[in-house]
C-alpha cells in the first residue's frame, strides 16, 4: 500500500520447516505477538534437529565454525531474526539485516506494520517474501536428539546432490563422548569413513553402527562430505549436532546420613564412623560413595545446602508449576525462576488463581487456590518474588476465595474448605494483603482447632502472628502453639508429630515432612521457641529417607527451614583439614584452600569408613551411596501397571522397522482413590510421538486409541524420554490409555521401566520392567 513515513514495523525471519510443522498457522495473527513470545506449541520435531530453546539467546553469534575453507553447520535456529520495532524513513522504507544461521532451507520474512494511530484510518498490513539457503552438496541429519547408554543404534545422516552432475562423496563420522570427567571429551572408536556414488539431484542415507558408551551424558557429532569435482575443485559440507544420553538404569542413592563433624584442637582429631553397603543387584562400575564437606547448612550461590535434596532437585523428571516452582527454589537456580515467572501468566485463569498445567483457551475458571498460597508462600519464604502484575493476580484471587467471591470445589476424601482458606490467609498475610475481617469466614474455637491437621494449625500460627488486631489473637496464638506441643511425640529421634498420620493431607500437597519443616521455621520466629530449635532441626533431619525428604513441596520446606537456622543459629566456619578413610581409600579437603567445602568421590566398598576433622569448627558431611540397579521384577505399592505394544503399521509381520508405527496400551489397576498421579513411560530412542496435531503427524495413526476409566487426563506431556500422562484424581479401579509413535531410528534400543506414581503420596506407586527394543534398518 502507501509508504507511511515514520511508521512502526515489527520485522520477523523465520525457518519454513517450523511452518510445514503448523500448516494452519496465519502470519495475521502475528499482528498481536508485538514482543518476543514463546512458541504456542507443546513438543515439536524436525526429525533431525530438536526444536528447543538451546540457542535462542545467541541470535547474534556468527553462524557456522572456524570461518575457514570448510565451516561447520551447527546453528539451526527456527528463529533468525526478530525487531519488534523498525521506524521507517520519510520513504516510508527501512532497511534491515537478517544473519542467516547454518541450515540448508526455507526462511520467510515477514513485517507487520501498522500507521501508529496517525489519522483516522487506524491502518493495518502484512507482508512476507522467502528465501532459499542451499549448496551443491549436503549433510542432513538423522541422528536421534537423544539417546541411552547402553544402546546399540545406528547414527543416520542423509548425503544429498543438488546439482545435474554425478558426484562419488566421501563421508566421515567422528563423535566425541562427554562422561563429565576432568580430561574432557573422549573419541569414539570405530567409525570407518563411506563412499557413495551420487547421481544428478540423487540422496542417500548413510549408517553407523555405533554402541553408546556408559558413563556418557552427551556426545557431539561431526560429519563430512567431500565430493571432488571439475578442476580439481570438491564440493563440501560439514555438520555438527549434538546427542543428548540418559542412563537406561540412573543411579539412586540407597543410602544417606548428614552429621556434624566434632572439631578438634589435637592431631589425631575426633573420628565419626559409618558402615556403607553395596546394594544387593548393582551394576559393576556404576556404584559411588560421594562425601561432600559444606563448612555450614545454609545454602550458597548455586548451591540447594544439603546435597542430597540438590541431587533430589536435579534428578526430578515431572513438569507442572508446582514442580518447576519447588525446582527452581530447591536448587536456588534464578535463571529458571525467571524464565517461569515469564510463563506464569499462562498458568492462571481468569480469577487469577494458578493452574498446575496452563488451560486451554475456553476451559472453566479451576485454578487451584491451594497451588496459588504455596507458590506465594514458599517464594516469600525464599526470599523472591514473581513478576508484579502476575502477583498481583494470584493475591487478589486469593482474597477472592478467602471472602467467597471466587469457589473452587475439588476432589477430596473429605471436607477441607477451612483448612484451603487458612492457607490462602497465611500467603495473603506475607504480603500484607490479610484482614481480620477474613478470619470471620472461619470457625476457629479450640474445638474446631483440635481437629484440624498440624498443616491448618501452622497457619493460623502465623496469621495471627502476622495481625496485631485479629480478635482474641492472644489466646488463639496460645491455643495453637499448645495443641503443637502437645502433639509432639516424646522420646522420637525424627521430628514426628503424633497426628502423622491424619497429617498426610496428600491431596492438598501437604504431609509430615512438611509439617516438621514448617514447624521449625515457625519456632525460630518465636523466642519462646527458640531453645527448642535444635532439638526440631535434628528431628527435621531424620526424617529424610535417602538423602531428601518424600515430596517436591516437603524438600522445599525442609530445605528453607535448615536454611533458616544456619542463618540464625549456626556456628562459625571450619578451619583445618577434614580427612575420609575407608577400605584402604584416603581423601583429604583442606578448609584454607577451600572453604565453600568440596565434594570427594570415593570407589563404593562396604565397610567402615572414618571421618576426622583436624581443626577448628564443626563442618557438615553428607554421604551418598549411589548405585545402578535394574529393576527385575514388577513391583505393586498401591498401583500395578501392565504395558504392552500392538502394530498400527508394520513392514514386516514379526519384527519391527524403521518407520514402523506402534500402538502402546498402559493398563492400571489403581488400590485407592489419589489426587495428581503420573504415569511415565519411555519412548524410544529417536521415535515421534503421534498424535501431537503438528503439520508431519498422521491423524489416520493415531484413530482406534482407546482409554478407559472414570478419570480423563488433565495433561500429556511428549518429551524425547517418554510419554507421561498426568490425573488431577484418579480413581480406585482399572484405566487403560494408549498412544502411538513412529519408530525413526534403527538398532537395539534400551526401554527403562514404567512407572505410575502419587506425586505427593510418592510411596504410592507401581513399576514395570520393559525388554530390549529391536528395530531393523
Amino acid at each position: 500500500g502507501k509508504p507511511l513515513a515514520g511508521a512502526e514495523v515489527a520485522f520477523a525471519a523465520v525457518d519454513e520447516g517450523l511452518l510445514a510443522l503448523m500448516p494452519n498457522m496465519s502470519w495475521d495473527l502475528l499482528g498481536a505477538l508485538w514482543a518476543p513470545r514463546p512458541w504456542g506449541v507443546e513438543t515439536a520435531t524436525a526429525q533431525g534437529e530438536l526444536i528447543g530453546r538451546r540457542h535462542y539467546g545467541r541470535k547474534a553469534l556468527p553462524p557456522g565454525g572456524g570461518g575457514g575453507r570448510n565451516p561447520t553447520r551447527e546453528l539451526f535456529d527456527t528463529l533468525l531474526l526478530w525487531k519488534g520495532t523498525v521506524v521507517l524513513d520519510a520513504k516510508g522504507e527501512a532497511r534491515i539485516a537478517v544473519p542467516l544461521n547454518d541450515s540448508l532451507t526455507r526462511f520467510r520474512l515477514v513485517a507487520i506494520a501498522d500507521d501508529g494511530g496517525q489519522g483516522s484510518s487506524g491502518r493495518f498490513g502484512t507482508g512476507s517474501t522467502t528465501v532459499r539457503v542451499s549448496q551443491d552438496l549436503q549433510l542432513l541429519s538423522g541422528m536421534a536428539p537423544l539417546a541411552r547408554q547402553g544402546d546399540r543404534v545406528d547414527a543416520a545422516f542423509t548425503v544429498r546432490n543438488t546439482t545435474d552432475k554425478a558426484m562419488k562423496v566421501s563421508l566421515s563420522l567422528a563423535g566425541q563422548v562427554d562422561s563429565g570427567q576432568p580430561a574432557g571429551l573422549a573419541a569414539l572408536a570405530g567409525l570407518a569413513p563411506q563412499t557413495v556414488d551420487l547421481p544428478p539431484g540423487a540422496a542417500q542415507d548413510l549408517k553407523w553402527a555405533v554402541d553408546v558408551p556408559e558413563g556418557a551424558s552427551r556426545i557431539v557429532w561431526t560429519a563430512e562430505a567431500v565430493a571432488a569435482g571439475n578442476g580439481g575443485k570438491a564440493a563440501r559440507d560439514r555438520i555438527k549436532v549434538t546427542q543428548a544420553v540418559l542412563p537406561l538404569v540412573p543411579q539412586r542413592v540407597w543410602q544417606a546420613s548428614l552429621q556434624q563433624l566434632p572439631s578438634a584442637a589435637g592431631a589425631a582429631g575426633v573420628g565419626s564412623t559409618l558402615q556403607v553397603a553395596v546394594p544387593a543387584g548393582a551394576l559393576p562400575g556404576r556404584s559411588q560413595l560421594l562425601a561432600t564437606l559444606r563448612p555450614s547448612l545454609l545454602a550458597g550461590p548455586g548451591q540447594a545446602g544439603l546435597a542430597g535434596v540438590q541431587r533430589y532437585f536435579e534428578n526430578y523428571p515431572y513438569t507442572c508449576l508446582e514442580q518447576q516452582a519447588s525446582r527452581a527454589i530447591g536448587l536456588r537456580n534464578a535463571t529458571a525462576w525467571q524464565a517461569l515467572g515469564g510463563e506464569l501468566p499462562g498458568y492462571l485463569d481468569g480469577d487469577g488463581l494458578a493452574s498446575y498445567f496452563p488451560p486451554q483457551p475456553g476451559d472453566p475458571a479451576r485454578g487451584s487456590d491451594k497451588l496459588t498460597a504455596y507458590l506465594l508462600s514458599a517464594a516469600h519464604e525464599a526470599g523472591w518474588a514473581w513478576p508484579q502484575p502476575a502477583q498481583e493476580a494470584m493475591l487478589a484471587g486469593l482474597a477472592a476465595f478467602v471472602e467467597g467471591r471466587v469457589q473452587r470445589s475439588f476432589n477430596a476424601p473429605r471436607a477441607d474448605l477451612d483448612v484451603r482458606k487458612l492457607a490462602a490467609l497465611e500467603s495473603l498475610s506475607r504480603h500484607g494483603r490479610a484482614t481480620p475481617r477474613m478470619l470471620g469466614s472461619l470457625a476457629i474455637t479450640p474445638g474446631a482447632m483440635a481437629a484440624w491437621p498440624s498443616s491448618a494449625l501452622l497457619d493460623a500460627w502465623r496469621v495471627y502472628e502476622r495481625l496485631p488486631a485479629a480478635p482474641q489473637r492472644a489466646e488463639r496464638l496460645a491455643d495453637v502453639q499448645r495443641l503443637l506441643r502437645s502433639r509432639l511425640a516424646e522420646g522420637s529421634s525424627s521430628l514426628t508429630l503424633t497426628t502423622d498420620a491424619q497429617d498426610d493431607w496428600w491431596w492438598l500437597m501437604e504431609n509430615g515432612d512438611n509439617n516438621a519443616a514448617r514447624l521449625l521455621l515457625a519456632a525460630l520466629a518465636t523466642p519462646a521457641w527458640k531453645d527448642e530449635a535444635p532439638r526440631l532441626l535434628a528431628g527435621l533431619l531424620a526424617r529424610q529417607q535417602r538423602g531428601a525428604w518424600r515430596t517436591t513441596t516437603a524438600n522445599v520446606w525442609g530445605s528453607l527451614a535448615v536454611a533458616a537456622f544456619a542463618k540464625t543459629l549456626e556456628a562459625t566456619p571450619p578451619t583445618g583439614q577434614t580427612m575420609l578413610a575407608i577400605a584402604g581409600q584416603t581423601a583429604s579437603h583442606d578448609w584454607a584452600a577451600s572453604p565453600a567445602g568440596a565434594t570427594l568421590p570415593l570407589r563404593l566398598s562396604a565397610g567402615s569408613l572414618v571421618a576426622r576433622h583436624n581443626g577448628t569448627g564443626s563442618p557438615w558431611l553428607s554421604l551418598q551411596t549411589l548405585a545402578a540397579v535394574p529393576l527385575t521384577a514388577p513391583i505393586a505399592a498401591g498401583y500395578r501397571v501392565t504395558r504392552s505394544v500392538s502394530a498400527v503399521q508394520r513392514k514386516t509381520p514379526d519384527a519391527w522397522s524403521r518407520g514402523d508405527i506402534m500402538r502402546v496400551r498402559l493398563e492400571i489397576d489403581a488400590q485407592a482413590d489419589m489426587a495428581w498421579v503420573v504415569l511415565s513411560d519411555p519412548v524410544p530412542t529417536g521415535a515421534t510421538l503421534l498424535g501431537s496435531g503438528l503439520g508431519r503427524d498422521s491423524a489416520t495413526a493415531t484413530r482406534g486409541e482407546q482409554a478407559s476409566g472414570r478419570a480423563a487426563l488433565a495433561f500429556e506431556e511428549r518429551a524425547a524420554d517418554a510419554w507421561r500422562g498426568y490425573w488431577e484424581w484418579l480413581p480406585r479401579g482399572r484405566h487403560v490409555v494408549e498412544y502411538t509413535v513412529r519408530l525413526n531410528s534403527s538398532g537395539r534400543l534400551g526401554l527403562p521401566p514404567t512407572r505410575i506414581e502419587a506425586m505427593y503420596a510418592p510411596e504410592t506407586f507401581g513399576e514395570a520392567p520393559n525388554a530390549l527394543l529391536e528395530v531393523r534398518p
